[in-house]
């Protein structure tokens, strides 16, 4: 648990900044505090008169409350997803159309390794009016379908020798779904080539999903490629 010591502290009602000792595995970040509960302790050792009864409260962060964070609206903080394909060019790559197209857009791709791609999960999806009515969950199978699609955007290029009128989603192994995914999340699913079997059109890939940081859903995955 870390530990904190006092820096500064000019008056009640300015901010004070502390700092985390070394026990803390951010400790050369100091802590900006604006006065309001905080209890001033005296040293080890120090007279606690001067303190007796001093009592500031504290609201802390990482940033100092004159930066220029603190007065910026929440709708404008965060960047929107990269897009290094858009929904135009994931349809030149997959040959899937509504309502099963389930990849809006790519934000991470090495051809022939990996991609990271979203699906926006929105109440208007097809599948939430049975699944369920009351509570719209994502079907799991539907979050696997969306991820063999990343892995098609993968596999469905030159170097790995795919074609878009030959490829089928062969297997899946060792699935699990962690949480539920309900409208209004956003997935976001890498997929990852693990072995390439050239000869027999086969491809083997690891794939995880997730919502807000956190794995939602993960598996294992078989692609092939044929003449049929």
């Amino acid at each position: 648990m870390a530990s904190h010591s006092l820096l500064s502290s000019s008056s009640a009602s300015s901010s004070i900044v502390i700092r985390s000792s070394p026990l803390s595995h951010r400790s050369s970040l100091p802590l900006y505090c604006s006065p309001a509960s905080l209890k001033l302790m005296p040293r080890p050792g120090a007279s606690p008169a001067p303190l007796t009864a001093r009592r500031l409260s504290a609201r802390c962060s990482l940033d100092s409350p004159n930066g220029p964070e603190g007065d910026i609206p929440i709708e404008l903080k965060y960047a929107a997803f990269p897009s290094v394909l858009d929904i135009n060019q994931i349809r030149d790559i997959l040959p899937h159309r509504f309502p099963f197209l389930l990849v809006d857009r790519v934000i991470e791709y090495n051809p022939g390794v990996s991609a990271v791609a979203i699906k926006n999960v929105t109440i208007n999806d097809n599948f939430f009016p049975g699944h369920f009515p009351e509570r719209p969950i994502m079907p799991g199978v539907l979050m696997v379908e969306a991820m063999a699609q990343v892995g098609g955007i993968v596999m469905l290029q030159p170097e790995v020798g795919g074609s878009r009128e030959n490829f089928f989603f062969a297997g899946i192994d060792k699935v699990r779904f962690r949480k539920p995914v309900i409208a209004g999340d956003t997935l976001v699913m890498r997929m990852t080539l693990t072995k390439l079997q050239k000869r027999f059109g086969i491809a083997k890939m690891e794939g995880k999903a997730y919502v807000g940081g956190e794995v939602v859903c993960e598996g294992e995955f078989l692609m092939a490629t044929g003449s049929q």
